[in-house]
């Protein structure tokens, strides 16, 4: 992870501990911790349980690598947020971020940020 990508995911931790935090991110996009459990495959009762905190880091990382992404390069949170749940991606039918991180391909929203980051626009 680079610095500044570093620095936004740090954003996603309560308090300066070593997990990602469930609600920290569920606020940053302005879901519903049920929702974000869906999506991220793991069950309500394990965002909050603190024996599944490391389980809840792994499943969050990729969300928040794409989060923190989109918001080193919309320049700020709320508009990575609105991007991530409202923007078509090209290629994928009018599916949005959400969509596609929903359905298990948090890797192709990456590598499309990633190829917008190295200037392939599409």
């Amino acid at each position: 992870m680079t610095t500044g990508l570093a620095l936004s995911a740090a954003a996603f931790r309560e308090g300066g501990g070593p997990y990602l935090s469930a609600r920290r991110v569920s606020e940053k996009l302005g879901l519903p911790l049920s929702e974000l459990a869906a999506m991220i495959g793991v069950a309500r009762t394990t965002l909050t349980a603190k024996s599944g905190a490391r389980r809840v880091d792994a499943a969050l990382s990729p969300l928040v690598r794409i989060v923190a992404m989109a918001t080193e390069m919309a320049g700020d949170e709320a508009r990575a947020a609105i991007w991530f749940k409202h923007q078509p991606l090209p290629g994928w039918g009018g599916r949005t971020a959400l969509d596609l991180v929903r359905d298990g391909k948090s890797e192709a929203v990456l590598g499309y940020l990633e190829s917008l980051r190295a200037g392939v626009y599409a």
